[in-house]
C-alpha cells in the first residue's frame, strides 16, 4: 500500500534528549519499550507536530515542560523541536512538492515556530493544509495512553465532532467556520459602513447645502459678472468722456478768465497810471492857466492905467535928453565901464570874473539910478514907455486870451477824463462781474472734475471689489464697446439703477459667507465619493454576505449530507467490529435531539499562538447541536447503556468504534498508544486481526506491549532509558528477521 508517513524526528522533546529519528517503512510499525522508557513521548511528539496547543493532552504545563529538562550526563536543551515528513508524490498535501516536511519547534520562553519545508509558517497554514488530508493534531487518529475508550466518556457534542472528523468533515467545518468569521467580519463592516454613512449623511448633506448656496452664488457671481461688465464699461466710458468734457470746458474758462483778469489789470493799471493822476494834472494845470489868466487880466488892466497915464504923460513933456544928461560925463562912464570888461576879460578865474561882472552891474546900475534921479523923464523915454507899454498891453492881452482858450481846451479835457473815468469804471465793474461770473464757472467745472475724480477712485474701487468677488472675469469691460454717442445722453438715474442692482447683489454674495466655495465644492465631493464609495463598499459587502452565507449553507448541507452517509457507514461498520469482538450483540451510534448549547471561545491555544488561533475563535453563542449517544447491546447480557459495561467491555467497544471511524474514511495513518492494554488473549488476537485489517487502508504506528500487536507489525522499534535518562531507539523489521531465521 501507499505509504504516506515517511519519518519522525524528535530533538530536544521530552525524553529524547538527543536527535533520534523513527523511519516508517511497513504499513504497520510497533513502538515497544519498558513502562517509562519514552515510547508514549513519540505519540505525544505526533501531537506536538501536527499542531495540538492543549499542554494537557500532551501531559505538560507548560511549553518549557516538552523541553529536554537534562541529566547529570547530558544538559538541558534551549528547545525541543518534531520534525515528520511525508510522501507526497500522490499529492496527499497540497503542495507542488513530492515530499513535505512539517515541523514544530518550541523554546524556553514558551515561542513555537512551524515550519513548512524550512519555510517559517502559521499554525494555521499547519492545521489547514493537514485537514486538507484529513490529518489532525488531535482526535481519534492518535489515541493516547489511557484514551482508548475518550470516545465513550466524551459529550455527545464532542463525539460527534470527533466523528465529523473522521468523516473528512473538519476541512468542510474550518471552511464554515471561516466563513462564518468573514461572516461576522463583513457584517461588521457592514455595520461599520452603515455607520460611517450615517456619520457622513449629516455633514453630506449640510455640505450639499452649502453646495447649493455655493452654486446660487455661483450663479450670482456669473450674473454680477454681466452687470458688472456693463455697468463698468458704461462707467469708464462716462467718466473719460465726461472729464475729457469738463477738461476742455476747465481750460476754456481758465483761458477767457485769465483774458478777464488781464482786461481788468490792465483797466486798473490804466486807470493807475493815467486816469486819475491825469485828470489831476489837469484840474492843477487848469488851477494854474486860471491863476496865469488872472495875473495877466491885472497885469493887462494896470498895463492899461500905465498906458493911459504915460500917454497922457507924453502929450504934456516937451523934455529931451540933451537937455538933461551931460555927454562929458557920459563918456567918462563909457571909458571907466570899458576898462572894468577889459580888466574882467582878462581874468580866468570864474569867481573874480563873476565879481567884476557884478561890479560892472552894481556901477550901471548907480549910473542910471543917479541919472533917472536926477533929470526929469524926456519926451522921447515917455514916448518908449508908451510904446513898451502898449507892446505889453497887447502881448498881456493876447497872453489872456491863449490862456482863455488853454483854460477850455484843459475844461474840455477834463470833462472829457471825467467822461472817460467814469466808463472805465463802469468797464472795470462789469470786468469783474464777468471774472467773478468766470471764477464760479470754473470753480464749477473744478468741482465737477473732483467729483469725476472721486467717481473713478469709486470706479477702481469697484474693480477691485469685483476682482475679489468674481476674478479676473470682470476684466471683460476692458474689451467691451459701448456706443459713446448715447453715454452722455443717456440719463445718470440709468447707471445709478444699475449700481444699485450690483450692490444688491453684492451684498447677497457677501452675506452668503461662502467666499469662492472652492474648499466646500472640494470637500463636499470628496465626502461625495467617500459616501458612494461607502455605498459601493456596503453593497459589495451585502452581495458577499449574501455569498457567504450561500456559501455556509452550501457547506452545512454538505456537511449534513456527508455526516448522514458516513454516520451510515460507521454504524454498519461498527456493527461487524462489535460482532467480532463481542461475538454478537449491536453498538449504534445515534442522533440526539437538537438542543441549545452554548458555545465558547477556542481555548487550549499556548500563548504564543493566540496571534495565529485568533481567525479561528467563535465568539459566545447560542445555537443548536445535536450530540451523538452510543446505543450498545451485549450478547448474552440483558445489558443495554455505556454505565454498566466493565473495563474491558469499555475497551473493546471503544475500539470498534475507533476502528468503524477509520474504515469510512480512512486517514493517512493512525496512531493507537497502548490501546489494548486492557485485553486478554482471546480479545488481543482479535485486535491483532482487526490491526491487519486496518493496515490495508491506513498506516498504523501501534504503541504495545502486546505480543499478538507485535506480531501483526512490519516493523519493531524498541525504545529504552538508559542511567543518562535519555530515550534511546533500537529497531528490528520483522520480516527480514523471519527470513534470517528461515
Amino acid at each position: 500500500m501507499f505509504l504516506s508517513l515517511k519519518s519522525i524526528e524528535l530533538t530536544g522533546f521530552k525524553s529524547f534528549g538527543k536527535k533520534t529519528e523513527l523511519a516508517f517503512t511497513s504499513p504497520i510499525a510497533s513502538i515497544v519499550g519498558p513502562n517509562g522508557s519514552g515510547k508514549s513521548n513519540v505519540a505525544e511528539g505526533f501531537r506536538f507536530v501536527l499542531g495540538e496547543q492543549s499542554m494537557k493532552s500532551m501531559r505538560s504545563k507548560r511549553g518549557e515542560d516538552l523541553i529536554w529538562g537534562g541529566s547529570p550526563a547530558l544538559p538541558r536543551a534551549n528547545r525541543g523541536a518534531v520534525r515528520v515528513v511525508f510522501d507526497n508524490s500522490k499529492r496527499l498535501l497540497d503542495l507542488d512538492f513530492k515530499e513535505v516536511t512539517v515541523e514544530r519547534i518550541v523554546y524556553r520562553d514558551g515561542q513555537n515556530e512551524y515550519l513548512l519545508n524550512g519555510t517559517v509558517v502559521r499554525l494555521k497554514d499547519v492545521i489547514r493544509l493537514l485537514a486538507g488530508a484529513n490529518i489532525g493534531g488531535s482526535g481519534y487518529q492518535i489515541i493516547s495512553q489511557g484514551e482508548a475508550d475518550r470516545i465513550l466518556n466524551a459529550s455527545p457534542r464532542e463525539r460527534r465532532e470527533m466523528v465529523e472528523d473522521a468523516l473528512g468533515l473538519k476541512l468542510y467545518q474550518h471552511k464554515k467556520a471561516e466563513s462564518e468569521r468573514k461572516l461576522e467580519e463583513t457584517g461588521n463592516n457592514i455595520e461599520k459602513t452603515k455607520s460611517l454613512r450615517r456619520e457622513i449623511a449629516p455633514h453630506l448633506n449640510f455640505l450639499r447645502t452649502q453646495v447649493e448656496k455655493i452654486e446660487k452664488a455661483r450663479e450670482m457671481k456669473e450674473e454680477l459678472a454681466v452687470k458688472l461688465n456693463e455697468y463698468l464699461t458704461r462707467e469708464n466710458a462716462w467718466i473719460t468722456q465726461e472729464d475729457a468734457r469738463l477738461r476742455h470746458e476747465e481750460q476754456a474758462q481758465t483761458h477767457e478768465l485769465k483774458k478777464l483778469n488781464e482786461s481788468v489789470s490792465r483797466i486798473r493799471s490804466t486807470k493807475a497810471s493815467g486816469g486819475s493822476g491825469a485828470l489831476q494834472e489837469l484840474q492843477t494845470k487848469l488851477s494854474e492857466r486860471e491863476g496865469k489868466l488872472s495875473e495877466a487880466r491885472r497885469e493887462s488892466e494896470q498895463l492899461t492905467r500905465e498906458l493911459g497915464r504915460a500917454e497922457g504923460a507924453l502929450e504934456a513933456n516937451t523934455v529931451t535928453v540933451e537937455q538933461i544928461v551931460p555927454v562929458p560925463h557920459v563918456r567918462q562912464f563909457a571909458r571907466e565901464l570899458s576898462e572894468s570888461v577889459a580888466e574882467a576879460e582878462r581874468e580866468d578865474d570864474i569867481s573874480i570874473l563873476k565879481r567884476r561882472l557884478g561890479e560892472v552891474r552894481e556901477r550901471i546900475k548907480a549910473f542910471v539910478e543917479g541919472l533917472s534921479g536926477a533929470a526929469p523923464e524926456t519926451n522921447e523915454e515917455v514916448r518908449q514907455q508908451v510904446q513898451s507899454l502898449a507892446k505889453s498891453l497887447e502881448r498881456v492881452r493876447a497872453q489872456e486870451n491863449a490862456l482863455a482858450e488853454e483854460l477850455e481846451a484843459l475844461r474840455k479835457k477834463i470833462a472829457e477824463a471825467r467822461e472817460a473815468g467814469f466808463t472805465a469804471e463802469r468797464d472795470l465793474v462789469e470786468l469783474e462781474s464777468n471774472v467773478r461770473e468766470a471764477q464760479a464757472k470754473l470753480s464749477g467745472v473744478q468741482a465737477a472734475r473732483a467729483n469725476i475724480a472721486t467717481l473713478r477712485t469709486r470706479f477702481e474701487e469697484e474693480v477691485r471689489e469685483g476682482i475679489a468677488l468674481i476674478g479676473a472675469e470682470v476684466h471683460g469691460w476692458e474689451k467691451a464697446e459701448v456706443p459713446t454717442g448715447a453715454l452722455l445722453e443717456e440719463d445718470r438715474h440709468a447707471q445709478e439703477k444699475r449700481r444699485r442692482e450690483i450692490e444688491r447683489l453684492k451684498i447677497k454674495i457677501e452675506e452668503s459667507g461662502l467666499g469662492s466655495g472652492d474648499t466646500v465644492v472640494r470637500e463636499f465631493n470628496q465626502t461625495k465619493e467617500r459616501e458612494e464609495f461607502l455605498a459601493k463598499e456596503l453593497a459589495d459587502l451585502e452581495s458577499s454576505a449574501s455569498k457567504l452565507e450561500d456559501i455556509i449553507a452550501e457547506l452545512e448541507k454538505t456537511i449534513d449530507a456527508r455526516f448522514t452517509e458516513g454516520l451510515k457507514h460507521i454504524n454498519e461498520a461498527l456493527k461487524n467490529f462489535f460482532s467480532k469482538l463481542f461475538g454478537g450483540g449491536h453498538a449504534k451510534l445515534e442522533v440526539e435531539e437538537p438542543r441549545r448549547k452554548a458555545l465558547r471561545a477556542t481555548s487550549g491555544a499556548g500563548p504564543a499562538d493566540d496571534d495565529e488561533l485568533e481567525d479561528d475563535d467563535v465568539p459566545e453563542e447560542e445555537e443548536l447541536y445535536a450530540g451523538l449517544s452510543i446505543d450498545v447491546s451485549l450478547p448474552r447480557k440483558k445489558i443495554r447503556g455505556l454505565d454498566v459495561l466493565s473495563g474491558g467491555e469499555r475497551a473493546l467497544t471503544s475500539i470498534a468504534l475507533i476502528f468503524s471511524m477509520s474504515q469510512v474514511n480512512p486517514p493517512p495513518f493512525l496512531i493507537l498508544d497502548e490501546t489494548d492494554a486492557a485485553l486478554d488473549e482471546a480479545n488481543s488476537k482479535r485486535y491483532a486481526d482487526m490491526i491487519k485489517e486496518l493496515g490495508v487502508k491506513s498506516q498504523l504506528i501501534v504503541i504495545t506491549h502486546n505480543r499478538a500487536t507485535m506480531a501483526a507489525a512490519g516493523e519493531l522499534y524498541g525504545v529504552t532509558m538508559g542511567q543518562d535518562g535519555v530515550s534511546k531507539l533500537l529497531s528490528v523489521k520483522l520480516e527480514e528477521a523471519e527470513k534470517v531465521a528461515k
